[in-house]
């Protein structure tokens, strides 16, 4: 288990093991969400916004309006 002090700024240093495993570099950002339970969850938010990209595309093969059957 990894651990980390709190400065008198409020600042923590997440430890290497925790960088490397959520594969964190230099200006990366985090993102922490505190759940109902009262345990909180740091994620990381280093992929692009075109990274997703693909993601979100249809699979499915697209049909031209005059081939589609009207009811």
């Amino acid at each position: 288990m990894a651990e980390a002090a709190v400065t008198s700024k409020g600042q923590i240093t997440i430890p290497a093991e925790i960088r490397r495993q959520m594969n964190l570099g230099p200006h990366d950002r985090v993102v922490f969400t505190l759940l109902p339970n009262g345990t909180t969850v740091m994620r990381a938010k280093n992929r692009s916004i075109s990274s997703l990209a693909d993601s979100v595309r249809s699979k499915k093969k697209r049909v031209p309006l005059k081939d589609m059957k009207m009811r």
